[in-house]
């Protein structure tokens, strides 16, 4: 055996060893992973970034996650939890499951302090043609949007450890404006239990981000354009959200005209009205993407001003696009501006 005893041959040695080494102890290069598949009445797409993760095993896991859920919030499963709810007469408790606990909750938390969010409009919605009936051929009456508007609200419910009871028994629940966020919460939780740290989920449309793409490559997603002519989708402005949910609400897509005039499918629970100002878009980022789309919602139904007042009150990361005779104008809360 011929010995390496030249400074040459030894530092080429040292090389070879030191790079075995590196290459034995050294992490791997975390693999792309891409998810998509369909729930709650639209789809999913996911990606990570992950060691040694086996695509279809996550993929399973998320849909079991996904499948619980609807069980529990879909109107459109008639042995759902939440139209076993519907069902209920006045004054019975129903004892809920932790997911229906935590998204009632933080919707009615959402609606006591914006008071334009209402878990218990889905008939009002129903009423203007909104919802999975058939939209009406006229303007519901003021006699009957007047009786929608005394069955409905949330001051309605009554939360407590043993469940959740109506005090009317025609009271309906829809979670169409914070389940998509709960739901992307709980892929979010599932993926970090397998330590994965660096994703983006989304469900129709609202996301949430948290790590970096390899080489330390922020996330960045787009704020799409309002004015955008129909069936053509622009990019109005690219973010940088970090570690947050991330949801956009607006009146600009879903809409019809009757009698002359353009109804929106936003209403103000308070009116019983579908919403007519110029705010259009609102972007809303916040760790819990259930909390995000609830917001979103909520401040597009205010309308630029109370929207602004309320995003500066509660330090809120928002960002707000309204129509004007010149064209969008557009404002970044205080607490928005680090993620332009």
């Amino acid at each position: 055996m011929n010995k390496v005893n030249t400074p040459q041959g030894i530092i080429a040695l040292f090389i070879i060893t030191l790079t075995l080494l590196l290459s034995g102890c050294g992490k791997s290069v975390p693999q792309e992973t891409y998810l998509e598949g369909k729930t709650m009445g639209t789809t999913y797409h996911i990606k990570f970034y992950a060691e040694q993760v086996d695509p279809q095993a996550v993929q399973a896991e998320i849909d079991a996650v996904l499948v619980d859920i609807n069980q529990s919030m879909s109107t459109y499963i008639e042995d759902s939890e939440i139209n076993t709810f519907n069902r209920l007469d006045a004054n019975e408790v129903m004892p809920i499951s932790d997911d229906f606990r935590a998204v009632i909750s933080e919707s009615m938390r959402i609606g006591n302090s914006t008071k334009t969010l209402d878990v218990t409009m889905g008939p009002l919605i129903d009423l203007w043609g909104f919802g999975p009936d058939k939209k009406p051929t006229k303007r519901p009456t003021n006699e009957a949007l007047a009786n929608m508007i005394n069955n409905i609200g949330i001051d309605k419910l009554v939360l407590n450890e043993q469940g959740l009871a109506k005090t009317m028994a025609d009271l309906e629940l829809s979670f169409s404006a914070t389940a998509k966020g709960y739901g992307i919460d709980k892929v979010a939780e599932l993926l970090q239990s397998k330590g994965i740290t660096d994703y983006m989920v989304e469900i129709g449309g609202e996301l949430r981000i948290a790590g970096t793409k390899p080489d330390n490559q922020a996330w960045r997603i787009a704020i799409e354009q309002p004015d955008a002519n129909p069936g053509e989708r622009k990019v109005h402005r690219v973010l940088a959200p970090g570690n947050n949910g991330i949801a956009t609400s607006g009146d600009y897509r879903i809409f019809y005209t009757m009698d002359g005039k353009t109804y929106t499918h936003l209403i103000d629970p308070m009116t019983g009205m579908p919403i007519k100002h110029d705010l259009v878009s609102v972007t809303v980022l916040h760790p819990s993407a259930m909390t995000a789309d609830g917001l979103a919602t909520a401040l597009t139904v205010m309308g630029m001003e109370k929207a602004q007042r309320y995003a500066q009150q509660h330090d809120l990361p928002v960002y707000l696009i309204a129509k004007s005779p010149d064209g969008l104008v557009t404002y970044s809360s205080p607490a928005f501006k680090p993620y332009l």
